[in-house]
């Protein structure tokens, strides 16, 4: 199997819990990519899609795993392959199609016109669903940025098996998250 892992916004490869992510998997003989996002401080759509349409041979062995804005990146890459390609499963950690307005207040103006196009821009749902394999996704009870309403959008639209993780925040070293079990054996259950 090929684990394609993918980070969140301002961040890199070496996201604390991606980092043991990778090394649990390597020790059990998955092949793992982790690669380094254009412009991880400013996100684009066409950007991340297009690097993953590079990076990603989608087929059963492929399983992908994004953080925040990865998985945003994941589906919208998803939806886009062809009806007769699909991966194995795509394991979503603080997923979003909306975040937290109080938050997004206090990240600025900037950080708000960055996350426009990835809220506004429509995602094809049944398309990502299609080629998405077994979807799981991880929320956290207190996630300053994602809203826990999300996960009714991605029970709903992507028929996604939902984890809900304790006091986790949003799942990145500042929250003090350095090992994510639940994700580790989402993958290992495909």
């Amino acid at each position: 199997m090929h684990v394609y892992l993918v980070h969140g916004w301002e961040s890199g490869p070496d996201e604390p819990a991606l980092k043991w992510l990778a090394t649990s998997l390597e020790t059990r003989d998955y092949e793992v990519s982790v690669p380094l996002m254009p412009h991880p401080e400013a996100p684009t759509i066409d950007a991340w899609v297009g690097r993953l349409a590079r990076l990603v041979v989608p087929d059963e062995h492929a399983i992908l795993v994004g953080h925040s804005v990865g998985c945003q990146a994941i589906l919208r890459y998803l939806a886009s392959l062809p009806p007769d390609r699909k991966v194995k499963g795509t394991i979503l950690i603080a997923p979003w199609m909306t975040l937290d307005e109080k938050t997004m207040k206090k990240e600025g103006r900037e950080a708000r016109a960055i996350a426009k196009p990835w809220i506004e821009t429509p995602l094809d749902f049944p398309a990502a669903r299609a080629a998405g394999g077994k979807i799981t996704a991880i929320f956290s009870d207190n996630d300053p940025y994602v809203p826990l309403e999300n996960k009714d959008i991605f029970e709903k639209e992507l028929g996604a098996h939902l984890v809900l993780e304790k006091h986790k925040g949003h799942f990145s070293g500042k929250d003090g998250v350095e090992l994510l079990p639940s994700a580790l054996n989402a993958v290992l259950a495909l």
